[in-house]
């Protein structure tokens, strides 16, 4: 029979500041899936993605006697490992632009029933999202995946909460139009 501990994170991070070993490799074990499949939304690529969260938790945990909340090590490393994927994005040229030259799109304008998306096979819909064009598919997921705020994605990404709004909603249209040429809908 094994007699299992259960440590909180505060403890996982003090021990962290104290330099043991057990600390990181539980911390790292405990989150590095989850902060994987956050980076991997954004990224599109396994091997980039891996890269990233190995590069994020090396940042975070040489600077971890910086983390004021320390119950909140989640979602310190997972803001790193995103402003990383971001950064990288931005070395392959993708630009978050404005969208002064496009016409802005309405929330009325948009008629897709979302009820209707999510009854569709999930695998379609990650495929979907997947295909999004980089810029797309970054705003996707830190909207639904992330749960981050129009404005905060703004921020984050140096663009006006406007653009990020439209550009949601043309992915949007993107990802309905691929569900539809599975025959998900009619025409």
């Amino acid at each position: 029979m094994q007699l299992s501990i259960s440590i909180n994170e505060q403890e996982l991070v003090q021990q962290c500041v104290a330099g043991e070993e057990r600390g990181y490799a539980t911390l790292y074990h405990k989150y590095a899936k989850r902060i994987y499949h956050a980076v991997f939304r954004v990224m599109g690529n396994s091997a980039e993605s891996e890269d990233i969260v190995q590069d994020a938790f090396c940042t975070a945990f040489e600077q971890i006697d910086r983390l004021k909340n320390q119950s909140n090590f989640e979602g310190w490393v997972k803001r790193i490992a995103i402003n990383q994927a971001i950064s990288a994005l931005r070395k392959r040229k993708i630009v978050f632009t404005e969208d002064s030259q496009l016409d802005i799109v309405a929330d009325e304008e948009v008629d897709i029933d979302e009820e209707l998306i999510f009854q569709c096979q999930v695998d379609d819909v990650k495929k979907a999202i997947a295909d999004l064009p980089d810029g797309y598919r970054t705003i996707v997921s830190l909207h639904l995946f992330e749960d981050m705020g129009q404005e905060e994605i703004g921020k984050m990404l140096g663009i006006n909460h406007a653009t990020v709004r439209s550009q949601y909603h043309r992915a949007k249209k993107k990802i309905f139009t691929a569900l539809k040429d599975k025959a998900y809908y009619g025409t």
